[in-house]
């Protein structure tokens, strides 16, 4: 994961800007230190000025950007995996009188539109992951802000479980963006405010005007922080409260199951054409429709689980940063059906640590497939295995395709999915038919992120269909079961097959992006709405659209004039 500027020989876009290492091993970590002392564990930002991945972006006052994100995520989920003994982790700095001062603006101005909107859904996701984190593992998360706390700073505090501020009369916790920067806070600062911490509106709109934040005392009141402590105290009460969690966490609560599970380095490099090659995961890009093969290979090895979240997660990462041309994923899958439910048990009911966090790591991921900005199109042929947790991947996709009967006659090279299978090898003569088989683990021990299964998010508002379709639970469904269950967009024979997914992929390549990616999130995320909903949702529709509005990010908006001590010149209509 380390980060650095594209290589000349790999055929991406022109403008791809960073390109950015999702498969590498990080450590040593430059930008964080991490010091484990029995059941707590203490995570120091220690942000490098020089560090930064955009050349004259000095990331002063431990201001981030991708790059400090990628190391956070990193030490987050080794925390998770490789030290189970860990009950609390307690992020603080490195740095005296300073937290963190959030998104560096320098960082931000340099980056591509797309890069500043995925790195607010990247660093989203990782709160989320915190959070997930206390409440499926119970792992505990204490802010210890003992200095000034800013922007993506302070949403960093927000997700985690309690914030301990120090009370110098100095320190504040502020969200700046509107007031300073023209835009929002981007990684779910202020549904946050109101949804989770539910401070009162009015006080959530004086605070999130109010470019100086606010401080002790009234903090505390309008529940922006849960604790205080003087200056002099103020590691003593760090000390005490981190005890205290961890009395109440995953290491008190799961004693002798808590194995160190390492997450060793992944070893993937993307070829000169861009294809990624993993032990259990492949990806082949097809510029030319602005498409990506993915194939994912189960197998009943033990390592399965864990290795194949893992490729596929950072794939998912690979493909938004520095393959934003490739618009359409056609999903596809390899193996026996017994080769991936196998591990359903695993999966659906873990009995101990590592089973546990490879659950959750499969939750987030499939989760972070949800809300990848790609049109998700998955193919069910002879071969497939498309059961138990892959089950969800076709779920998840916008349209799903299962073939009806086998293919007769042998598939020219240029088929949809031949691509990628050319890195792999031809499927098994002895390929089960084509079929999708949903298990326990459908019915929701992997929910979305509005909280519904992947199949009620299907079929929502039918509730006789949801009730037959998981009555199928445990059934392979060929492709006119799959499609009497509402689970098949279409069922092509033979005959028609290459010719219907060479359609829908180049059909999709015809559309303005812009207009997929919203059409896309409105389908997907049906139903109730949740924190996680309203902070991706609000994200899409209103960041995304700020970014790009002159009072922003114009010559006179408010991000281009940061630092240069003269005032942004807003337009005044309201659009």
């Amino acid at each position: 994961m380390h980060t650095h500027r594209v290589s000349t020989e790999q055929t991406r876009p022109a403008d791809a800007g960073v390109y950015l290492d999702f498969f590498g091993d990080l450590r040593p970590w430059r930008h964080w230190e991490l010091h484990v002392d029995g059941p707590i564990a203490t995570l120091q930002m220690h942000v490098q000025p020089d560090g930064g991945i955009f050349d004259g972006a000095e990331l002063k006052l431990n201001s981030y950007d991708m790059g400090v994100e990628l190391e956070f995520a990193d030490a987050v989920r080794r925390i998770r995996f490789e030290h189970p003994e860990v009950g609390c982790v307690v992020i603080g700095s490195g740095y005296e009188g300073v937290f963190c001062a959030g998104a560096n603006i320098r960082a931000l101005a340099a980056a591509t539109h797309a890069h500043k909107v995925n790195l607010c859904k990247f660093t989203n996701e990782t709160r989320l992951e915190l959070e997930e984190a206390s409440a499926g593992s119970g792992l505990r998360f204490l802010a210890a802000v003992g200095g000034a706390c800013s922007g993506g700073g302070y949403e960093l505090a927000l997700a985690t479980d309690h914030i301990l501020l120090v009370d110098d009369r100095n320190t504040a916790v502020s969200l700046p963006e509107v007031p300073l920067l023209g835009v929002l806070p981007g990684t779910g600062g202020l549904t946050r405010l109101t949804d989770k911490r539910h401070v009162r509106r009015d006080r959530a709109d004086v605070f999130a005007t109010r470019a100086e934040g606010l401080r002790g005392e009234v903090a505390l009141e309008w529940g922006l922080v849960d604790e205080l402590a003087p200056r002099t105290s103020f590691d003593e009460a760090v000390s005490v409260r981190a005890a205290a969690l961890a009395e109440d966490s995953r290491a008190a609560q799961t004693g002798a199951d808590g194995e160190p599970v390492e997450l060793a380095p992944l070893g993937i490099s993307p070829t000169p054409d861009g294809s990624v090659i993993g032990e259990f995961v492949a990806m082949a890009p097809d510029r030319d429709r602005a498409c990506a093969e993915v194939l994912i290979s189960a197998s009943p090895d033990p390592r399965w689980p864990l290795r194949a979240a893992r490729e596929l997660d950072g794939l998912l990462c690979h493909l938004r940063f520095n393959e934003p041309e490739l618009g359409t994923l056609v999903l596809l899958t390899e193996g026996s059906h017994a080769s991936v439910t196998v591990h359903d048990r695993a999966l659906c009911e873990p009995g101990n640590h590592a089973e546990r966090e490879t659950a959750l790591l499969w939750r987030r991921t499939l989760s972070r497939l949800d809300l990848t900005a790609r049109t998700l199109i998955a193919a069910i042929e002879p071969g497939s295995c498309f059961a138990g947790v892959l089950a969800e991947v076709a779920l998840a996709a916008d349209r799903t395709y299962i073939l009806e009967g086998e293919f007769v006659d042998e598939r020219p090279d240029d088929a949809v999915g031949m691509a990628v299978r050319a890195l792999r090898g031809p499927p098994s003569p002895e390929a089960d038919l084509p079929a999708l088989s949903m298990t326990e683990i459908s019915l929701g021990s992997m929910p979305m992120a509005n909280g519904l299964t992947r199949l009620q998010s299907r079929l929502w508002g039918d509730d006789e269909a949801i009730a037959a379709a998981r009555d199928t639970v445990g059934s392979a469904l060929d492709a006119q079961a799959a499609a009497e269950a509402g689970l098949a967009t279409a069922t092509p024979d033979d005959l028609d097959w290459d010719d219907d997914l060479r359609l829908a992929i180049e059909e999709r390549a015809a559309f303005s992006p812009d207009a997929l990616t919203a059409m896309e999130a409105n389908h997907r995320f049906c139903g109730p709405e949740t924190m996680a909903t309203k902070i991706f949702g609000r994200l899409s529709a209103w960041q995304n659209w700020i970014f790009i509005r002159p009072n922003a990010t114009g010559p006179n908006g408010a991000l281009t004039r940061y630092g240069t001590g003269t005032r942004p010149n807003y337009a005044t209509d309201r659009v």
